[in-house]
């Protein structure tokens, strides 16, 4: 068995549930989406990240747009990719996040600035998310904001 969780979903050794498969990459349905039609494109073949193989993040990136416009045709989404575990990859397999947004969804991605949230608010939700769930969950970004956006209507 290989050590790349990734490496064995696309090889169909491991559980996904799989929205498409096409010739070079997979779009499956991430463990925690974070926005109903949430997806992952992975490559078939193995590269750590976007910088590992440039074809290879090519083909990724034309399947993530083609899959995008096919699963969810009004547009509204990230595409989003990380290098390493400064941007936040967790898994060393190239993948693609397809996150399909609507406005005011209260999704707050890990690069927004701090101005445009309160801190601290954000932190005691974090606290409670922490202590309700024992920090188990990854990146819980909706419950997050939705429960800063109550704590700031009590305070208004």
């Amino acid at each position: 068995m290989s050590e790349c969780i990734f490496c064995e979903i696309v090889a169909e050794r491991s559980p996904a549930k799989f929205r498409a498969r096409g010739i070079s990459s997979v779009a499956i349905e991430p463990l925690n989406p974070v926005t109903p039609g949430h997806l992952l494109v992975i490559p078939r073949k193995h590269v750590t990240d976007a910088l590992d193989d440039p074809g290879v993040t090519a083909t990724t990136m034309y399947d993530a747009a083609v899959w995008a416009k096919l699963f969810d045709p009004s547009g509204a989404m990230n595409i989003i990719t990380s290098v390493g575990s400064a941007a936040t990859q967790s898994v060393f397999h190239l993948h693609v996040h397809l996150v399909p947004r609507a406005e005011g969804d209260g999704l707050i991605l890990p690069w927004s600035s701090m101005a445009q949230h309160d801190a601290e608010v954000l932190e005691a939700a974090a606290d409670e998310w922490h202590a309700e769930n024992s920090g188990t969950a990854p990146r819980p970004y909706v419950w997050l904001n939705d429960r800063a956006q109550k704590r700031r209507e009590e305070a208004s």
